[in-house]
C-alpha cells in the first residue's frame, strides 16, 4: 500500500509538473501572438505616442519572471547544490 501511495504521490507531482511547463509555453505562445495586435492598436489609436513598448517590456518581464519561476535557477547553473560546489570548488584551489 506505501508503494501504491508512494506512485500516486509521485505521479501527482509530475502532473503539477507538465502543468507548469504548458503553462509557461501557453506564455511563451501568446507572447508572439499578442504584441503585433498591441502595436496595430496602438499605431491606428495613437500613432505619435508609441505606448506598445511599454506592454512588450512588461510583458516580456512576466516571462522571465514565469521562467525562473517553472524552471527556477537550475537552468542557470545556480540550483540547490550549486553553493556546496562552488565551496568544494574554493577548498579544492587552497
Amino acid at each position: 500500500m506505501n508503494i501504491e501511495s508512494n506512485n500516486h504521490q509521485l505521479r501527482l507531482k509530475a502532473a503539477k509538473r507538465v502543468k507548469e511547463i504548458k503553462g509557461f509555453y501557453t506564455h511563451v505562445l501568446a507572447t508572439f501572438i499578442i504584441p503585433p495586435f498591441l502595436v496595430f492598436i496602438n499605431l491606428q489609436t495613437v500613432p505619435q505616442f508609441h505606448w506598445f513598448w511599454f506592454a512588450i517590456i512588461v510583458w516580456f518581464g512576466g516571462l522571465i519572471i514565469h521562467w525562473f519561476g517553472v524552471f527556477g535557477f537550475d537552468k542557470l547553473g545556480f540550483g540547490k547544490n550549486w553553493e556546496e560546489k562552488k565551496i568544494k570548488e574554493f577548498i579544492n584551489k587552497k
